[in-house]
């Protein structure tokens, strides 16, 4: 033990009492004891140090010789008794804080251990999800798509973006609906998220992702084809970046046919993230200690909060999302593409202004259950800034997933708006 730490042990207590020592006199005895209890705390927790032994034995018999000389009391008299009791407590406290020491040494391998838990092995579902899928590269990244070919005799061209911080795993319960309208159906997982690589450090950006969405039409040979955007949630912001090149004439845009949004951040105003969100998004070096103790447990009770009471989904279909997120390490990029959210504040009126000056038909569907953006704040403001778009909200126990929570419902909405045009 430091000299430092031994005075201010044994000097500065020791100082403290002595100077008030008449007072402690004067007073009644519990002062006294307290003082002397506060060293024996000391001593027994800290150690047997022989210069706080010394010293903390000396003054304190000392004391209670003194003071046993002038108070005469019962609880006086039976001092001895009660500091044997006193000597029993100190004791508890000094196996309690080697237990502990103890514990902490012993998390340290195991936290090890859970840091390098490998991802759950995909379900057969996602199996045959990702074997039907292919890869392009963008820019040294690998990025998942699935490419269906549909309905005879239709031309039309629908591309599914996917949310946060799922993928486009999320569109499974309509797809087959969706090839038996469209002559082709595309979907992607965005960088960081699904099946596609998820790079670290890398600065996460939604104009990055609608380049991607760019290069894979282009790889596709569609860049000279009118595509209807399907969106939701995360994907939202991705359309309308690519809403914003289009009416601006980028070149290597998008020719946009429709724009259909669901349950999307369209407006930061009306857009409420969740708490732990919030804490990655902002958290500086805490951010990535959450990352890595993300968990199944934690992340399902997470997303659960967001579909409605009588729409959660089944545990496969969790474990299902999950497994997209941990595949190449997803989640330790949570916080990095959380800055999503304070790019839609940066560049709103860039964002929110592609969709007030457009001419492409737009729709929104709606679950109004949504805690993300909530009933009726959002939806009023929608109509309110964007009269020209149509809308159909769902049942009201429908929250943010609308794709999931009501399939049927949610196709023929969008079929009902595509054929309207």
């Amino acid at each position: 033990m430091g000299d430092a730490y031994r005075f201010w042990l044994t000097g500065n207590w020791w100082g403290l009492h002595k100077s008030h020592w008449g007072l402690l006199q004067i007073r009644a005895a519990p002062k006294l004891m307290q003082c002397l209890m506060v060293n024996l705390l000391t001593f027994h927790i800290l150690g047997h140090d022989p210069i706080i032994e010394k010293k903390w034995k000396r003054y304190s018999a000392f004391g209670l010789k003194t003071w046993h000389r002038n108070e005469h009391c019962e609880w006086g008299c039976n001092w001895r008794k009660r500091f044997e009791l006193l000597e029993g407590f100190c004791a508890s406290i000094r196996w309690m804080k080697e237990w502990w020491i103890q514990v902490g040494l012993l998390s340290i391998p195991l936290l090890a251990v859970y840091l390098h838990i490998p991802p759950p092995k995909l379900s057969p579902a996602l199996r045959t999800w990702r074997s039907s899928g292919r890869y392009f590269t963008y820019k040294n990244q690998n990025i998942f798509y699935r490419d269906s070919s549909g309905a005879l005799g239709s031309s039309d061209i629908v591309v599914l973006l996917h949310g946060f911080p799922t993928s486009s795993y999320d569109w499974y319960k309509i797809w087959e609906g969706l090839t038996q309208r469209f002559h082709r159906v595309i979907a992607l997982d965005f960088v960081g998220f699904g099946f596609s690589d998820k790079p670290r450090p890398h600065r996460y950006s939604i104009f990055e992702q609608a380049n991607i969405v760019e290069g894979l039409l282009g790889h596709l040979g569609l860049r000279n084809q009118r595509i209807n955007l399907l969106s939701h949630d995360y994907g939202d912001t991705v359309a309308q970046e690519l809403l914003h090149r289009y009416e601006r004439n980028k070149t290597g845009c998008v020719l946009i046919n429709s724009l259909c949004l669901s349950n999307g951040g369209i407006f930061p105003e009306t857009h409420y993230p969740r708490f732990i969100q919030k804490i990655l998004k902002d958290g500086g070096l805490l951010s990535p200690i959450i990352t890595r103790l993300m968990n199944y447990f934690f992340f399902s009770r997470g997303l659960g909060a967001v579909f409605g009471p009588y729409t959660q989904p089944s545990e496969a279909e969790y474990w299902d999302m999950w497994t997209a997120i941990r595949t190449n390490d997803g989640n330790l990029v949570v916080d990095s593409i959380l800055q999503y959210i304070n790019q839609r504040k940066k560049h709103r009126d860039r964002w929110v202004g592609a969709l007030t000056s457009t001419s492409v038909p737009l729709h929104l569907i709606y679950g109004p259950l949504d805690p993300v953006n909530p009933y009726p704040e959002f939806l009023q403001l929608y109509k309110k800034v964007l009269p020209m778009s149509t809308v159909s909200v769902l049942d009201d126990h429908i929250s943010h997933y609308p794709q999931l929570e009501d399939p049927t419902g949610f196709l023929n909405a969008y079929l009902s708006f595509i054929n309207s045009f």
